[in-house]
């Protein structure tokens, strides 16, 4: 047997250290521009509900490269999936900071959506595959760190966002972007072995671009009857969007296309990871809702500065890094879940207590209710998304759970084009809140009920 001091050098920094900067690039890009949404709005003459799209963009293509990313580094290699990512990001860095437009400035919201959609499903199977050339299973110390180093950044991007954005102006968010991604580049090129096969020998390395392509037409016609429904719904993409859902599970259920983008048969067979997908979107909609949400409730209701605005989420970071570090140490994975919908429930209940003369202790009590509920599910969906993923497939696993992820993103954003329209109010927060209350309360019934919950195996420690 060996030794904990072996077991931590078979997963030691070297190999960690570039996973996790690379992992931590989409949820950086995502929380960063909560509190720079009134200033870009500003200088470029949008409402709220037009400068929502940044947020969209990269989540729409999010949600839709990070099972691509995840089949190309099964296929082609995790190594070169993971690096070709990271240049694409460094480009969209420069891209952001001069946008001369904001269409220009979303049109880069989807290039850093597509580069950093490439770092976590390529980290997912770098450690599925080292982890069996060693001979023994991740363990979930490594997996939270993974966890914990794109919620960290989630979490304090607000607040860095704040101070890059009231220290240099909007456009240093995009330009941070290029040290990191050079950091990154350097250090998979130290650290992360090359990929055992070449490309050409990839079997099925084909991608189901036809899966793509409806993928992608449902997502953006979803979201856009959503988010138009305030100001008068655009019913001509309800058939749009309903004819791309039934040619997607068409196409993924016929038998000609051996490796489809929604593999539905897979998921069908594998309810526990179909349960936790189902789980981690509907946690993601609340999570963004209120990451994004409250940062323009701050900043327009009740007139904070974006610095001030990126400071009053501080309870819910440090909240959320804390309570994810605990997540990572339960040997269960169905109380950390459970208690993941409990605070949400309870923080949205504090929001409709919060109004235009909320004090600093009510706007930091709710924040934290969010950051508990952010720790302790980042951590726990993660890993069972290792659990129950086939071995083969983990990339493209990990990637669609992302994707749910991003899908809940998307709902979070048509939300608040929704109930906050031109600009964020206390009665737009309000009536968020009631939606966020059901959606809470789903949630919790899904944990609960969950057979998969409660026949989980020991995990895996350093």
């Amino acid at each position: 047997m060996s030794s904990p001091a072996d077991r931590r050098a078979e997963f030691g920094v070297a190999l960690v250290a570039p996973l996790a900067l690379g992992s931590l690039l989409n949820p950086i890009n995502s929380s960063m521009i909560a509190t720079a949404l009134e200033p870009i709005g500003r200088a470029f003459a949008a409402r709220a509900s037009e400068t929502v799209w940044l947020v969209a963009a990269l989540y729409v293509t999010s949600a839709v490269a990070q099972p691509t990313m995840g089949k190309l580094a099964d296929r082609w290699g995790a190594r070169r999936v993971f690096l070709l990512g990271l240049v694409v990001v460094l480009i969209g860095g420069v891209a952001g900071a001069v946008a001369p437009s904001l269409d220009a400035l979303i049109g880069v919201r989807v290039v850093l959506g597509i580069g950093t959609s490439a770092a976590y499903p390529s980290a997912m199977r770098v450690l599925r595959t080292h982890a069996r050339r060693v001979g023994r299973d991740t363990p979930r110390a490594v997996l939270a760190v993974l966890s914990l180093a794109a919620l960290s950044t989630m979490a304090i991007g607000p607040t860095l966002g704040g101070i890059l954005t009231g220290a240099a102006g909007w456009r240093a968010i995009f330009l941070v972007n290029v040290p990191l991604a050079a950091i990154g580049i350097a250090l998979c090129l130290l650290f992360v072995a090359p990929d055992d096969h070449h490309p050409a020998e990839a079997p099925g390395a084909r991608l189901d671009v036809v899966g793509i392509a409806l993928f992608a037409g449902a997502v953006v016609a979803g979201m856009l009857f959503a988010m138009g429904i305030a100001a008068g719904p655009r019913w001509w993409l309800v058939p749009v969007f309903a004819g791309c859902v039934l040619a997607l599970v068409a196409h993924s259920l016929r038998r000609a296309v051996a490796r489809p983008f929604i593999d539905l048969r897979m998921l069908a067979r594998n309810r526990a990871l179909s349960a936790t997908y189902l789980r981690f979107g509907l946690t993601c909609v609340l999570a963004y809702a209120i990451l994004y949400g409250f940062a323009q409730w701050l900043e327009g209701a009740l007139g904070y500065t974006p610095t001030e605005a990126g400071l009053a989420t501080l309870p819910l970071s440090i909240t959320s890094m804390a309570t994810s570090l605990l997540s990572s140490r339960m040997h269960t994975l169905r109380a950390p879940l459970a208690l993941t919908a409990v605070a949400l429930l309870a923080g949205c209940l504090g929001l409709l207590v919060l109004d235009d003369g909320a004090s600093h202790l009510a706007i930091a009590g709710v924040g934290v209710l969010f950051g508990l509920a952010q720790g302790m599910s980042s951590v726990a969906n993660q890993a069972a998304v290792y659990d129950q993923a086939p071995a083969d497939e983990i990339g493209s696993a990990a990637g669609l759970q992302r994707t749910a992820g991003y899908l809940g993103a998307v709902v979070a954003s048509s939300l608040l084009g929704w109930f906050y329209g031109g600009r964020a109010s206390t009665p737009g927060l309000h009536a968020l809140a009631v939606a966020m209350l059901a959606l809470g309360a789903v949630l919790l019934a899904i944990t609960l009920l969950d057979p998969a919950l409660r026949t989980e195996k020991p995990q895996p420690t350093l």
